[in-house]
């Protein structure tokens, strides 16, 4: 069966305005203008009739789409699309090490090296395992037409590279800010980018 997905990086919240590394152990809340960013998306997109909804379990997602969630769509929380794990770095300012150590690890993974990790973190490989169960649930028999998902910004570029087949090591050539829009169309084979990066809603907070 077709399906259209709508995937979407959670609101804003404090630590990314100060720049500080979030990642899966950081249950943070959306800021203001992360609230006036979900509202915005709410605003663009409520006429669609979205036939599920699926989030991360972390609850800046789960505030990013509530207005969704609260009009009674079924939802489902994935721990799958839980945001990478950066684990000693987690909840620490930037610094020069840490600046350091995060850009040597990206060329890593660039470069193919897709089991390396920080202590106590997750490497990109055990993110897409994780992810691999989120992806068969999406494309199961079903009635769902229309899913909207709610994630992050890393473990987005992850699963991006993982519905559209591509190498795990391109990640980063998905860019992404808060409430930014991927869409994607289904075919029953395969999925194709509809919308990339589109951040059209976000004009009426400027």
């Amino acid at each position: 069966m077709k399906k259209i997905i709508y995937i979407i990086r959670h609101g804003e919240t404090d630590l990314n305005k100060l720049g500080i590394v979030q990642g899966r152990g950081m249950n943070t809340s959306l800021n203001e203008k992360g609230l006036k960013q979900a509202e915005a998306f709410y605003q663009a997109y409520k006429q669609i009739p979205f036939d599920k909804i699926y989030t991360s379990s972390l609850k800046r997602t789960h505030q990013t789409v509530k207005k969704f969630i609260d009009s009674k769509i079924p939802w489902i929380q994935y721990p799958g699309l839980d945001e990478l794990g950066w684990g000693i770095y987690e909840g620490k300012e930037t610094s020069e090490e840490l600046t350091s150590n995060f850009n040597n690890l990206i060329t890593q993974w660039k470069e193919g090296e897709l089991h390396l990790k920080f202590e106590n973190g997750e490497s990109p490989l055990e993110v897409r395992e994780r992810q691999l169960i989120v992806l068969e649930n999406l494309i199961e028999e079903n009635k769902d037409k229309n899913i909207l998902i709610c994630m992050h910004g890393r473990a987005m570029r992850l699963f991006l590279c993982l519905l559209t087949n591509r190498p795990l090591a391109e990640m980063d050539n998905f860019p992404h800010t808060n409430t930014t829009l991927y869409k994607l169309g289904y075919n029953g084979k395969e999925f194709e980018i509809l919308e990339f990066n589109n951040t059209e809603h976000l004009k009426i907070l400027h």
